[in-house]
């Protein structure tokens, strides 16, 4: 049954239902087991925090930042957090150090609350560039502390500060005190430019979106979901708080490189995931049927084309599949397609959400084949995650994004773009009042910068107006940034960086051809022409490691991993670049298509 308690109080309101129920559990890499959390210990630990926070002297609806990896605590000091009238602000634990800095500053945060090793000593150097930061609190005990820090405190030390709950009768006032409009969250998304907007999440928003996902996806207490995707993504975020209003269990996974890992161990029912998982999923599969023998291949390939016919022509219709397949898929359901489950941990699989990037329809059928429900979707941070999502009582068409929830009015404006009004929605950005006043027309409509249409019932995205790139892995890049920053080097003319729907961010490169002929004939580099010259692995080494310099301030997934150096300029004979000489990228992913796709091979 769904707890509609506000956040504020969900898991207290929970405990008590719950009680001893396992509500986390986490991986302690020390011993290789789960730990568990018990709602009962959950609830007591949010009450520690939020004694902790206001006796630290942190005010009402005053900011605190969380820089940390997918961690139990970092769980905690949000829930502490909206029972002390609170704001969260959640950052990525790869994030730069001048992306650190421009998030504190711009939100004027005194605590910073950090995982482990690599995010204290992140916050720790940006420190006298941010005014107002007092004290950072360090969630692993095993963080060597820098000799010259005298204002850090370690988690168990913030919890002694709760101890005996001092301050209960002042988080009682402030819950009662909380209003539909005050704001639960900030998350700070890249704009098209580089500056990062803070997107307003209220308690209205979280209060609209919660009942809206559970009216149209079967989600029960007896799941058991794997938090893969950070905290921080609004998608995981959104949806761990639905699973939590369920009573479901929360295995936080604190590495993502580990996932395939930890799936294994815990056997999840639910998880939030990015096309790019399903992808590596995929290419796993492929490779094991090519290495089988000739029966396996067969009995394989055989199972997945039966479960495609049977899960995808006909229950993702809505329809029932005729006797004779439905005996040849449960035949494979307990043999093929069960091992392959087991493999992966995934026998308890009941449905997984998926968004974040373009689907592949080749992995969305292959998921559906192999009897798993991804549930595709489509939302934004703004929106507070799910607009559309695949419901799961009506039919599904492979390549939608599924069915837009209740409450969200959705209207096109020019180019199709796709417009929205609703609870759900942001109000704007955070100290950005012209910023939020670009996003919303006259008549209220918030316009994503999406182009789509609706068929059956069923949305459908065509295009992305914005200039603004999604890597396969749900992370927004903004091209410009990079490409600004690096064709300040005397040996990059021009640079376009791929990133939209690939699995990481790589660059077309236009080098200073007279700079770069110099260059290798004073390091005795040979070459007949342009093309062997932009082919050579020491050339390209050389580009590549200045590259690196010029990034360093960007955060991991944003940086360029490949680079391909060209050897004619972008023209516009070609159509690649416009009259005032700006690039057009749709023209670029074209012509250099088979340039870009060899970046990719693994």
């Amino acid at each position: 049954m769904l707890n509609n308690s506000p956040l504020s109080t969900l898991i207290h309101e929970q405990a008590k239902v719950y009680g001893e129920k396992v509500a986390l559990s986490y991986r302690d890499y020390a011993s290789a087991t789960w730990k568990d959390i018990s709602w009962r210990q959950f609830s007591e630990t949010v009450s520690l925090v939020s004694n902790a926070l206001i006796q630290l002297g942190v005010a009402e609806q005053e900011n605190i930042a969380v820089f940390t990896q997918n961690k139990p605590e970092g769980v905690c000091v949000d829930f502490g957090a909206y029972g002390a009238r609170v704001v969260s602000i959640p950052f990525y634990a790869t994030s730069s150090e001048a992306q650190i800095q421009y998030m504190i500053n711009d939100a004027d945060v005194r605590f910073v609350f950090v995982g482990e090793q690599y995010q204290y000593e992140t916050a720790f150097r940006v420190f006298k560039m941010c005014p107002t930061l007092q004290r950072l609190i360090i969630f692993d005990p095993s963080v060597q502390k820098n000799p010259q820090d005298q204002v850090s405190m370690y988690w168990d030390e913030f919890l002694l500060l709760g101890k005996g709950l001092p301050h209960a009768d002042e988080v009682a006032r402030r819950v009662a005190a909380i209003q539909p409009d005050d704001l639960v969250n900030i998350l700070y998304t890249s704009g098209t430019t580089g500056v990062s907007k803070g997107v307003m999440l209220t308690y209205r928003m979280y209060a609209a979106a919660i009942p809206a996902n559970d009216r149209v996806m079967d989600l029960t207490e007896k799941d058991v979901i794997m938090c893969f995707l950070p905290f921080t993504h609004v998608f995981e975020r959104a949806w761990s708080y639905w699973c939590l209003s369920r009573g479901a269990r929360l295995a936080i996974n604190l590495r993502p490189q580990d996932i395939l890992m930890t799936l294994r161990e815990v056997h999840p029912s639910c998880m939030a995931a990015v096309p790019r998982f399903w992808e590596k999923v995929y290419s796993g599969v492929q490779e094991k049927i090519a290495g089988s023998s000739a029966i396996e291949r067969k009995l394989m390939l055989d199972a997945l084309a039966v479960g495609k016919k049977y899960n995808v022509d006909y229950k993702l219709q809505g329809l029932e599949p005729p006797l004779p397949l439905k005996l040849r898929y449960k035949v494979y359901e307990k043999t093929v397609i069960a091992l392959l489950k087991k493999t992966l941990g995934l026998e308890n699989a009941s449905f997984f959400p998926t968004a974040g990037s373009f689907i592949p329809p080749t992995i969305e059928e292959f998921v559906h084949s192999c009897g798993i429900r991804m549930t595709a979707g489509y939302g934004m941070t703004e929106t507070t995650a799910t607009v559309s999502c695949d419901w799961h009582h009506s039919p599904v068409s492979i390549g939608s994004v599924g069915r837009v929830l209740e409450g969200i009015d959705i209207s096109f404006g020019e180019q199709n773009e796709i417009l929205l009004r609703g609870d759900t929605i942001t109000k704007g950005y955070y100290r950005k009042a012209e910023i939020t006043a670009q996003a919303y027309d006259d008549e209220g409509w918030f316009h994503t910068g999406d182009c789509g249409y609706i068929k059956d019932g069923e949305l459908f995205l065509t295009d992305r107006i914005k200039d603004l790139f999604k890597t396969s892995n749900g992370k927004y890049i903004s091209p410009q940034a990079l490409e600004s920053k690096f064709v300040v080097d005397r040996y990059i003319d021009e640079v376009a960086i791929i990133a939209d729907e690939h699995k990481f961010v790589s660059a077309l490169i236009i080098p200073d051809y007279n700079l770069l002929e110099q260059w290798a004939k004073d390091n005795a580099v040979a070459f007949e022409s342009r093309e062997q010259l932009c082919a050579n692995p020491l050339v390209n080494k050389m580009i590549m490691d200045r590259i690196e310099t010029l990034q360093q301030e960007f955060a991991h997934y944003e940086q360029v991993k490949r680079i391909t150096l060209l050897p004619e300029p972008f023209s516009m004979e070609r159509g690649e670049l416009t009259n005032t000489l700006k690039i057009k990228r749709p023209v670029i992913a074209k012509n250099y298509k088979e340039q870009i796709d060899a970046m990719y091979v693994e």
